[in-house]
């Protein structure tokens, strides 16, 4: 593993930085203290800011030579509303608000990086510093794009990456295509005719209706979708109802539609429209049907994504950068993958060890999941992800410029 001994030397700084933006977890466009954290720490090392790019999204400008060419690395900020198990010094201290998925950790390896380049200024070019809000549901990358982000500073790629709980930290996932699925979401209210519980027959009992559609429903990826082609199509909110001995007048179905192609979200969203209201129709209820698309799928472009393979393995061995099997976990920086060329990877985090560090009983019990409540993110990957920064800015504006 061939770490830059730079950031290496400065781990401990940046490891204070995420643990203080761990303990202080803010949610999707509302990261005013994070942002702020990291505009002052960007100006501390000299790179110029831009503020307000997705409400609290902030960008570094850092230049260098006399090349016009720009390159764009991407963290995201936000936590989750998840109450966190954890009772270490550094566990947040905002009740329901918690950083379950790493962005903490993301930020502070981004600012380690920035703060390398900007000392050794030893490239040709421009980086943009992306620090992104509301990547957990608030499609802060469509809002940063929206509010002119690659106008204002145009860039001839981007990227972006994550953590991997178990992955080995020192190991990277990345591959060309999809690496994570589009996010849908749909509800579909049943109307029927309220009634007695005891006298059925004078009602059109809402119930019955849902259980049999959400029957069919299971039907379309099993029976519409060919089987080489993944979806997932999940039903995670029933509601109906407020008596024992009443049936209710009508009965909402909510959840996600999860898949790695457009063509096959749409064929979803029409097999799930006319199944509803057909079903519907069969039991004399109707129904309104809604099909909301969050973010497309996550596709890394070709040549982008050899790069960062060509990068990565300089820095911890071909062995170690290794294919990734597509998750149907969704991630908002697809958006900047459809209107840039650019590339989505993954850093290991590895099992969970690095808890082990810290006191008996300070961690939650569970694994070190993802959105998970005893999740901590492993400060080892801090000088590795930083590392993998500089080398991915510094390579990007040597190569051949893409046509």
């Amino acid at each position: 593993m061939t770490l830059i001994a730079d950031i290496v030397a400065q781990t401990d700084r940046f490891t204070t930085l995420r643990r203080d933006l761990h303990a202080h977890p803010e949610l999707s466009f509302d990261e005013q203290r994070t942002s702020d954290i990291v505009a002052r720490t960007l100006q501390g090392f000299g790179i110029p800011i831009e503020r307000g790019l997705g409400k609290t999204g902030v960008v570094g400008i850092l230049k260098c030579g006399s090349s016009t060419r720009a390159v764009g690395l991407r963290a995201d900020m936000d936590a989750l509303p998840v109450a966190e198990h954890n009772t270490f010094a550094h566990a947040s201290r905002h009740p329901g608000r918690m950083h379950a998925c790493g962005h903490d950790g993301h930020t502070a390896m981004l600012l380690a990086a920035a703060q390398h380049l900007a000392a050794k200024q030893d490239f040709d070019g421009t980086v943009y510093l992306i620090f992104q809000p509301a990547e957990e549901g608030g499609t802060g990358a469509l809002q940063m794009i929206e509010d002119g982000l690659f106008v204002r500073f145009p860039m001839e790629a981007v990227f972006a990456a994550h953590n991997w709980p178990g992955m080995a930290v020192g190991q990277f996932g990345v591959s060309a295509g999809p690496m994570m699925a589009s996010c849908n979401e749909f509800s579909i209210t049943i109307h029927g005719k309220g009634a007695h519980a005891a006298m059925p027959d004078q009602g059109v009992d809402v119930i019955q209706v849902a259980f049999q559609l959400g029957t069919a429903l299971q039907t379309i990826v099993s029976r519409n979708v060919p089987p080489i082609e993944p979806a997932v199509l999940s039903i995670t909110q029933v509601h109906a109802g407020d008596a024992l001995n009443v049936l209710p007048d009508s009965c909402v179905l909510r959840g996600t539609v999860r898949c790695f192609s457009i063509a096959t979200r749409d064929l979803v969203a029409q097999r799930m429209q006319q199944l509803a209201e057909q079903v519907c129709k069969a039991f004399g209820a109707r129904c309104d049907f809604h099909f909301k698309s969050n973010c497309p799928p996550t596709t890394n472009h070709p040549r982008e994504t050899a790069f960062v393979q060509r990068v990565l393995a300089e820095v911890v061995g071909s062995h170690n950068v290794l294919p990734f099997t597509p998750t149907m976990s969704a991630e908002d920086f697809s958006f900047m993958l459809q209107a840039k060329a650019g590339c989505y990877f993954m850093i290991g985090n590895g099992e969970g060890q690095h808890r082990l560090n810290d006191a008996v009983g300070q961690h939650g019990l569970g694994p070190c999941t993802l959105h998970n409540p005893s999740y901590d993110f492993n400060d080892a990957l801090i000088p590795l992800g930083a590392s993998a920064w500089v080398h991915i800015a510094r390579g990007w504006l040597r190569i051949a410029k893409p046509l």
